[in-house]
Formats: C-alpha cells, sequence, structure tokens
C-alpha cells in the first residue's frame, strides 16, 4: 500500500491528464488523495494480517475517494482482503485467487467487461499472468497490467464518464486501466520484482494528446 500511495502520488498529473481527455479531469487528484489517506492510516496502526490490511485500505478509499474511484477501488481491495481470510501469510497464488474475487466484485459492481475501456482492462490480464505462473511472477503481473492498459487507446468506451463520448473516446488511454496498472506496478516492487516501467510517464504511448 505504501508503494501504491508513492506511484500514485508521482503519477496524480498524469492521471489527471488522461481524465481530462474522457473524463472529469479529477482521477489523479482523487487517487492521490484517497491513497495518502490510506497511508496515513496505516501509518497509525497496521492490521495483522494481509487480508485486513486489504480491507482496512479499501474502507479509506470508500471514505476519501470521490466519483466513481472510490467505490471500484475500494471495493477491489476489501472483496480482495475478505477472499485471503485471516491467514498471517499468504502465498503468491492464495492472492492471484483473491484478486480474481475482488477483480470480479468490481466488475459485478460497475457492469463491465474485458474490452469496455476500463480499469478491468488492465486487471484481467494481471491476474491471468500471476495466476499462470502459480503465483510466483508478479513482474509478468505488471507487464501484463501495463499491455492492458496500452490496449484501452484504440477503444470505445463503453462503460463509466467516458461511454458519453461514443466514438471521440477512441485513441485516448483509459486513466482507471493506467491507475490499475500502477497498482500492479507497486505490487511487484513490494515483491521485489525487477524490470519494466510500468504506469511510468517515460512508457507511454497513450495519444492522450
Amino acid at each position: 500500500m505504501t508503494a501504491s500511495a508513492d506511484a500514485v502520488a508521482r503519477e496524480a498529473d498524469r492521471l489527471t491528464e488522461l481524465d481530462s481527455a474522457i473524463g472529469d479531469a479529477d482521477h489523479g487528484g482523487n487517487m492521490r488523495r484517497g491513497f495518502e489517506a490510506v497511508r496515513g492510516e496505516l501509518a497509525e496502526e497496521v492490521p495483522g494480517t494481509p487480508g485486513a490490511v486489504l480491507m482496512t485500505a479499501g474502507r479509506k478509499l470508500v471514505s476519501t475517494v470521490g466519483g466513481a474511484s472510490g467505490p471500484l477501488y475500494g471495493t477491489l481491495l476489501r472483496r480482495t482482503g475478505k477472499a485471503l481470510g485471516s491467514a498471517e501469510r499468504v502465498s503468491g497464488e492464495d492472492l492471484a485467487d483473491a484478486l480474481r474475487t475482488g477483480i470480479d466484485a468490481v466488475a459485478q459492481l460497475g457492469g463491465a467487461a474485458a474490452g469496455d475501456k476500463t480499469m478491468l482492462d488492465a486487471l484481467f490480464p494481471a491476474v491471468a499472468a500471476l495466476a499462470d505462473s502459480g503465483g510466483e511472477d508478479f513482474g509478468a503481473a505488471r507487464d501484463a497490467a501495463e499491455r492492458g492498459a496500452e490496449e484501452t487507446v484504440p477503444m470505445q468506451a463503453r462503460k463509466g464518464r467516458a461511454s458519453y463520448l461514443g466514438e471521440r473516446s477512441i485513441g485516448h488511454r483509459d486513466p482507471g486501466a493506467t491507475s490499475a496498472a500502477l497498482l500492479v506496478a507497486a505490487l511487484a516492487e513490494a515483491d521485489g520484482a525487477e524490470g519494466g516501467t510500468a504506469g511510468s510517464q517515460e512508457n507511454d504511448s497513450s495519444g492522450s494528446e
């Protein structure tokens, strides 16, 4: 969660720039505020299990992040944490399974699917790559999330604020998929995975101009 907060803070302006093209131009600020609140909450008291950490972070995001991002990211973390249960240690395979539960909950909440130009287009390939590696290759998950986010550029948005633009949403990288890729990259960083620049501005050929 600390690595996620760092990544969001570093890329908040970029997220807002992407959102200005097809959204409300507030995604970066909302995400930064939410994850700084998560950082502060966990600095005061760290829950005793990975699942509890994620559930605490999810609740804080719901209460502090505006727009759709709070409920969606809050649901992702809370449902993932709930799936992990009370285990003090979890394997990568356990985490992959729990993330799948969390992502499926996000899809149900937002009524979205792969290809709708949303955060799911980064999350689905990321968890698939992690599961395919038996929960061991977080670098592969990071790279899959980044590719998924980049592949939203030619898509037409079918969900969320961007869907109101119709064909005008084509040619712009989805800000939600981009922030989701940032979080997967932070997970890989925390795990010590090497290589890649997922979510970094240097690696962005979003076509969002």
